[in-house]
């Protein structure tokens, strides 16, 4: 009975030991490889005139991917068509993988005449005049009662309103302050926190797509007190030629804040 007992768990662990043999996973040690370098990758802008503003832009060498920044949005494909509304010389950036390692290339694009019209957003926001720019100030004054920098429903409602701060008691501090936008051979952004005051300058991103502004390096009018989140995003609720309200749901003090904004006369 011993014998065949010990013969039993012999046979058992060596069950045991082919079963694990069997479940071990096979590993592929085969590394990867880049299918080019970056002197290979191939960066290639097609123009629907000389100098116009109607772009393609395409990586176009075999094996890459990866995605294209087009300073006013990403593009996450090879190839991609954009109307450009910023006259000049802009850089374009390809981000990708080589296969093993990831690289960024960029190709500068001269555009010398806007012969595809934008979208009707840019126009309002900065004028038909894309280079001169438009200015832009609040629709109202202190006290005035009227709804134009007010705390708002966080739970994207802009219209809501819990606390009309600047048309009822509490305006902010560059309330006579404006703010411009043009496109003088880039997205500029100026602020003004007062209306004979120096201008700040920054930068801005319209995203048409979304429906969203992003003003860069500077706060936006209205934003010194509180009424900002800290991003410089700001959902557009209205843009038309005589209008702009914003939004962020997300204000300083875990609510929403709406701007309404008009042109400056």
């Amino acid at each position: 009975m011993k014998i065949n007992k010990f013969k039993n768990i012999s046979l058992l662990l060596g069950l045991l030991v082919l079963l694990f043999s069997a479940c071990e996973s096979i590993v592929d040690e085969k590394e990867l490889e880049n299918s080019t370098n970056i002197d290979g990758v191939e960066l290639v802008v097609t123009q629907n005139s000389n100098g116009g503003n109607l772009l393609v832009l395409e990586m176009a060498t075999p094996g890459v991917t990866g995605y294209w920044d087009y300073n006013l949005g990403i593009a996450l494909t090879n190839k991609v068509e954009i109307i450009y509304p910023i006259p000049g010389t802009s850089t374009f950036t390809f981000t990708g993988t080589l296969g093993a390692e990831f690289f960024e290339k960029s190709i500068d694009v001269t555009i010398d005449v806007l012969d595809t019209p934008l979208d009707q957003d840019w126009y309002d926001l900065v004028s038909e005049n894309t280079a001169a720019g438009k200015t832009w100030v609040f629709d109202g004054v202190g006290g005035d009662g009227g709804l134009w920098w007010f705390m708002s429903d966080p739970s994207n409602k802009p219209w809501s309103v819990w606390w009309n701060a600047g048309g009822e008691c509490c305006p902010p501090s560059d309330v006579a302050g404006k703010m411009h936008f043009d496109l003088d051979g880039a997205a500029n952004y100026t602020y003004y926190s007062s209306a004979d005051g120096a201008g700040q300058k920054g930068s801005f991103v319209l995203d048409v797509t979304n429906q969203t502004l992003q003003v860069n390096d500077q706060i936006i009018l209205g934003g010194v007190d509180g009424g900002g989140n800290g991003s410089g995003l700001f959902q557009i609720v209205e843009l038309t030629e005589d209008k702009m309200v914003l939004y962020v749901p997300n204000a300083a003090w875990a609510t929403g804040w709406t701007y309404v904004y008009v042109p400056a006369e």
